[in-house]
């Protein structure tokens, strides 16, 4: 059996540390906590808005693409202006496993996250089950591939709109950009607008996992299921990979290298480190220059 290599060996023992740091503290509780309920209210309003009925009674009621998509996005919005200071507004396992392979969240807080967004969705899609009357059911709200897509076909359109969200995730989160404007949650909310407009008529549109599994588990239907997690969290992963190496504010080839290599890429031990030496620097320059003087 072959040795684990010294930067496998830092890489992970970094991870481990961190998460059991996370673990310890409040603050990834009241996260959890944040990510049930954020994800319960975008189920619950989301799938919510795409039930319809042909009865008299609800005036043969169907929603539109415009209705759909903009509820989505509205709901994503708030959802993310009201717990975002708290737990980061993910309200999607792709957007948390995105984070988590930037590195930018400990591994225990990835898995509690996506286990509370998939119970918050579950929990969702069982209270729109409560309070619509048997015959709108339907399927909850469930995405389903268009007969005429191939699963090909949705799965490149899943991969990429979740690149775009993702991106835009990323975007509004780069602390080192001194050109954000406006409101990040706002920002967000139109990106999952855009893309509802764009592929409702193909995949339904989910680009978020937790979004298709709670209505999947009360309606029984898992056919092309899997295309719903695959696609998203590929698309998202991509996205966070292409935008931390390349788009961000402080990309550079010794980033590129970090990312890959370093177990405190987003430590800020790291930048304090660099701030350090950095001050070394100009002491030491400080004092050639007091010695250049005085030779004179």
């Amino acid at each position: 059996m072959s040795a684990r290599s010294p930067t496998c060996e830092r890489l992970c023992s970094g991870i481990m540390a961190t998460s059991v740091e996370d673990l310890c503290s409040p603050l990834l509780w009241r996260g959890v906590v944040a990510e049930f309920l954020g994800t319960m209210f975008l189920v619950l309003i989301g799938c919510g808005s795409c039930l319809s009925h042909d009865s008299a009674d609800w005036a043969n009621y169907t929603p539109t693409i415009v209705q759909i998509s903009f509820t989505f996005g509205l709901a994503v919005a708030t959802i993310v202006l009201c717990i975002g200071h708290v737990s980061g507004g993910h309200v999607n396992p792709a957007v948390t496993i995105s984070l988590l392979a930037a590195r930018k969240i400990s591994l225990i807080r990835g898995i509690a996250f996506v286990v509370a967004q998939c119970g918050g969705a579950l929990c969702g899609s069982g209270i729109l089950m409560g309070i619509t009357p048997n015959e709108l059911k339907g399927t909850l709200g469930l995405t389903t591939l268009n007969p005429t897509v191939t699963v090909e076909q949705g799965f490149g359109v899943e991969f990429l709109i979740t690149f775009l969200l993702v991106l835009t995730v990323f975007a509004c989160c780069d602390a080192k950009r001194t050109d954000l404007m406006g409101s990040s949650p706002l920002a967000i909310g139109f990106a999952v607008t855009l893309c509802h407009l764009f592929a409702i008529k193909y995949t339904g549109a989910s680009m978020n996992p937790a979004r298709t599994f709670g209505p999947a588990v009360l309606s029984g239907l898992w056919k092309h299921h899997w295309l719903y997690w695959c696609g998203p969290i590929f698309g998202g992963i991509t996205a966070a990979v292409v935008y931390e190496t390349t788009f961000a504010s402080n990309a550079s080839l010794k980033k590129i290298k970090n990312f890959f290599l370093t177990s405190k890429y987003n430590s800020p031990s790291a930048y304090a480190e660099v701030k350090t030496n950095e001050s070394i620097d100009c002491k030491e320059k400080l004092h050639l220059r007091h010695l250049e003087e005085a030779t004179v």
